[in-house]
């Protein structure tokens, strides 16, 4: 099923759902070349979504006792690989520990690594647009659609202590499925005494659609669910009614991207600022190539990167 041939450059992995769709395919090797990875390769890995337990572990043996493999970006399957491989983890950073999630897969000083590289990521993601005491200023709410590690991640980043009062008044995740809607409860309830956390089961996009009307001005809504990239369709319908000026994120870059079409409808009328997973997409992989190949990227670095990736 998956091509276990030993590496023989050094290799970084793309564990995901349809990989040879990315772009990170065609930028990693320009990427390598900028950082001075010259002989670095990156290879794909394709799981269907929620995968037996034992691909995840096979994959991930793999990884882990091929010398030139050095490691592996994680992507949809963040919250199973790590519940499937737990035991074969050296360390364990600790919001991986919190999150129950795996990212990066690396290697340092003859450990297997795992860590959960979301809660920064998003979180450098949420700053390039998100306005300056923006949850102080404006008391809005935020709509996470999908309860996944990047969810998860998020909730971690916008509740964190260090913001003080300039965090979100409430947070709701909806999902579709309730056991893994049981799972971020479990894990985010109660994470800051000043944000409410709300975790709604709406299987369908119209369930969705009566969240997004119900929210204040102000407000952030979330596209988290895979829905646009990893599956057909979007977590609202043509019908949904947008909070007037709030931020939309959709978090791919890539596929129909529905979801965004749908709020561009309304970004005039209602005067939202709609936002891809662009900037994500870049601070994401970035993250775990320097975790992976133990090399800083520092902000000048970073802007030549994404200029790359844009060609």
């Amino acid at each position: 099923m998956f091509d276990f041939t030993p590496a023989t450059k050094p290799t970084i992995y793309f564990i995901g759902v349809t990989t040879t769709k990315s772009s990170i395919m065609k930028v990693f090797p320009l990427w390598a070349k900028a950082l001075g990875l010259d002989d670095a390769v990156i290879k794909g890995f394709d799981l269907a979504l929620h995968a037996p337990s034992e691909d995840y572990r096979e994959v991930v043996s793999f990884i882990k006792n091929d010398p030139l493999s050095l490691g592996a970006l994680v992507t949809t399957h963040k919250l199973d690989l790590f519940k499937a491989c737990f035991d074969m983890f050296d360390y364990i950073d600790p919001y991986a520990m919190k999150l129950s999630e795996v990212s990066s897969l690396s290697k340092k000083d003859g450990k297997f690594c795992a860590h959960a590289k979301d809660p920064i990521s998003s979180g450098l993601a949420l700053e390039r647009f998100v306005p300056q005491n923006f949850w102080k200023e404006h008391k809005g709410e935020v709509l996470l659609m999908g309860a996944g590690g990047s969810s998860l991640a998020m909730s971690l980043y916008l509740t964190g202590e260090k913001f003080e009062d300039n965090v979100p008044k409430a947070i709701t995740i909806a999902n579709r499925s309730l056991p893994r809607l049981d799972s971020a409860k479990a894990m985010l309830d109660g994470i800051n005494e000043k944000t409410e956390m709300r975790f709604i089961h709406k299987p369908t996009p119209d369930g969705n659609d009566e969240l997004v009307a119900k929210l204040p001005p102000y407000s952030l809504i979330v596209n988290a669910t895979g829905l646009g990239k990893d599956a057909p369709g979007s977590p609202t319908t043509d019908g949904v009614d947008y909070p007037v000026d709030s931020l939309v994120w959709e978090i791919n870059y890539r596929g129909e991207l529905l979801f965004m079409e749908q709020a561009k409808r309304q970004e005039k009328e209602k005067r939202l600022h709609i936002e891809d997973g662009w900037n994500y997409f870049i601070y994401g992989w970035t993250q775990v190539i320097a975790e992976v190949f133990h090399i800083d990227i520092a902000d000048d670095k970073l802007k030549e990167l994404s200029e790359i990736a844009k060609l």
